[in-house]
């Protein structure tokens, strides 16, 4: 052979052509034929799957204002704002959720991904055969015939969502060419066949759980014998029964059925998923799509294939399955945010608590006593000298004193039964404030009552050593729990300014005791012969003072019953205002604010809730 070099092509016969063809054609293009096609099929040819793949996947299925988004945004607050409250185990679906919808979302929003499930010899792979027009998933008598999760993509693009399925290269096909192939309606399709549902090997239903658990539809095939196996209904469709919108029924193999059979097994198929609670998807309504063929004979497979169209064409797939499962989440959290009633502290349970603490410090002790103080140093003021000197003796503590045997009498167990008095206020309002909240958040309300009480009692305590209540403890310094939170009393209420006409008494009653003593001498000088005898106007003078005292005495003490009352009632309400103040800090505004945290996530629960699809 000889060999032909770059320049004897540019010598060869040419048969007088001028473009140096001697047919028409080039004998030696080969390579610029070659580079043409090239750049003529870089031109046509669609992208591959890894250019398709490169390009940023948007989120086409959740609108930036639709309720998807919001309710997503809800549920991830709801989670942070539980995680105190909650345990790890109660928030672990709606993490889950979360998780996998941020992971759809990255993914290609031009695909569905619709799974065909079933039962050992429902037919399910011979449907998905039907569907992809092509014999991709093996079928036959043994069992199981599916062991693995096969795809068929209709368009690329798809590798990122089967890669998140964990469908080995090897398993994903496409459909054979055809109609089914060119169908533009079911450009986007990614159709799965997963292995048997009720499969005696156990990773084969663990993969079907797991792929459920991620793909964006499904469609589940039953056959006249098993489609009211219990495991279908109990495992899968009732839990799944808020998933209506995303999920077909597909009744196969009415070939075997003669006559009507196959219209009364279809009927009583939809009472079965009417009683799972499944919507069936009727007269227009949302919910899901129920019908009868068989994948054998082809007999209704077009008009599935023809509804799986209008269905992938929608693109809302995704959306449906992730708003469903977020009704789900939802559900299942509703027990730890819902209240029965309404939950919280009303004016009552706050006055309640503080009639407990003022009763246990003593505060309604604290004004009588400071009342009958008033009235005693008004009555010493205005009271005779024979009434003041009586009551000097009672004050140095001789035989008969009544304080004395007052503070004598003062039962050791006092303080005990005041602790006692404030623990029980405490658990009475935590009670109140927790009723009806659910467990959790019941819980986290009394454990903010009951870490705030810790100390009350004590700071109560210093309260009545700084009012000088009766009873109160007599303590040296005030104690460590209650030196920040205690309300500073500043001693005793001051004491109301002396009426003006107290000085008018205080002059009266002098002069009373003057006529009784100048009475008194001018008797005594009478007796004694230093004065000449005259009973009666000394009697007079001396029986004047004697009964003018004690009336002096008593109009004082009827003048003073109101100025003493103030008085009392001022040191009762600063004492109260003080334990008042005190509970509140240490006991309500706790509670409070765990009563606040709650309505916070109950918002967001509610926002969760609010555009639920499935009317959980």
């Amino acid at each position: 052979m000889t060999a032909v070099t770059d320049e004897d092509h540019g010598k060869g016969d040419t048969g007088g052509k001028p473009d140096g063809r001697a047919d028409g054609r080039w004998d030696d293009g080969l390579i610029a034929r070659r580079a043409a096609e090239a750049r003529e099929a870089e031109e046509t040819a669609p992208p591959t799957p890894a250019e398709d793949d490169a390009e940023p996947q948007v989120e086409a299925y959740a609108p930036a204002d639709g309720p998807l988004p919001t309710r997503l945004d809800a549920l991830r607050e709801l989670v942070g704002l539980s995680r105190a409250r909650l345990d790890r185990d109660t928030l672990a679906e709606a993490g889950r959720v979360l998780d996998e919808a941020a992971a759809r979302q990255r993914l290609s929003s031009r695909h569905t991904v619709i799974a065909v499930a079933g039962a050992t010899g429902s037919g399910k792979s011979t449907l998905f055969n039907a569907l992809a027009g092509a014999p991709i998933s093996d079928t036959g008598l043994r069992r199981p015939t599916t062991s693995q999760p096969i795809a068929c993509s209709w368009t690329d693009g798809a590798a990122g969502l089967l890669d998140r399925l964990a469908v080995p290269g090897r398993l994903r096909r496409r459909p054979h060419p055809g109609p089914a192939a060119f169908d533009e309606t079911l450009q986007g399709l990614v159709l799965v066949d997963l292995p048997d549902h009720d499969s005696a090997a156990t990773e084969h239903r663990d993969q079907v759980d797991r792929v459920l658990a991620l793909v964006d539809a499904v469609i589940w095939v039953v056959d006249p014998e098993k489609y009211a196996d219990a495991a279908l209904h109990e495992r899968y469709l009732r839990p799944l029964a808020g998933h209506a919108e995303v999920t077909f029924v597909v009744l196969n193999q009415t070939d075997r059925l003669p006559g009507e059979a196959a219209d009364l097994v279809l009927d009583d198929l939809r009472r079965l998923l009417d009683e799972d609670g499944i919507a069936l998807g009727e007269h227009g309504e949302p919910g899901a799509t129920v019908m009868s063929l068989s994948a054998l004979t082809g007999d209704g497979v077009p008009e599935l294939r023809e509804m799986i169209g209008r269905f992938v064409s929608d693109r809302t797939a995704a959306t449906r399955r992730l708003s469903a499962d977020v009704d789900a989440a939802a559900a299942r959290l509703r027990k730890v945010y819902v209240a029965e009633g309404r939950p919280g502290l009303g004016e009552r349970a706050r006055d309640e608590f503080t009639d407990r603490l003022a009763e246990a410090v003593g505060a309604a002790a604290a004004g009588q006593a400071a009342e009958r103080e008033w009235r005693r140093n008004a009555s010493r003021a205005c009271g005779t000298p024979w009434l003041r000197l009586w009551r000097w003796y009672e004050n140095r503590g001789l035989p008969g004193s009544l304080d004395r045997m007052g503070q004598a009498l003062t039962p050791p167990e006092e303080e005990l039964t005041a602790r006692q008095r404030v623990e029980q206020a405490v658990r009475i309002v935590a009670d109140d404030a927790a009723d009806g909240l659910p467990g959790p958040w019941a819980q986290a309300v009394r454990e903010a009552a009951l870490t705030g009480a810790q100390g009350l009692p004590e700071a109560l305590d210093e309260l009545a050593v700084k009012a000088g209540a009766p009873g109160a403890p007599k303590r040296g310094g005030g104690t460590e729990t209650g030196r920040s939170t205690v309300p500073q009393l500043g001693g005793r209420p001051p004491k109301p300014p002396r009426p003006k006409w107290w000085p008018a008494a205080v002059l009266a009653q002098a002069s009373m005791t003057l006529l009784q003593i100048f009475g008194g001498l001018w008797l005594v000088g009478q007796i004694i012969g230093v004065l000449e005898p005259g009973l009666v106007t000394p009697a007079l003078i001396m029986l004047a003072g004697v009964v003018g005292g004690p009336l002096v005495e008593w109009a004082c003490a009827a003048a003073i019953r109101g100025p003493a009352r103030r008085y009392g009632q001022d040191a009762e309400r600063r004492l109260r205002e003080a334990a008042a103040g005190c509970g509140r800090a240490r006991v309500l505004d706790p509670v409070a604010a765990e009563l606040v945290r709650y309505r916070e996530v109950r918002e967001r629960y509610v926002t969760v809730t609010e555009f639920s699809t499935t009317g959980r």
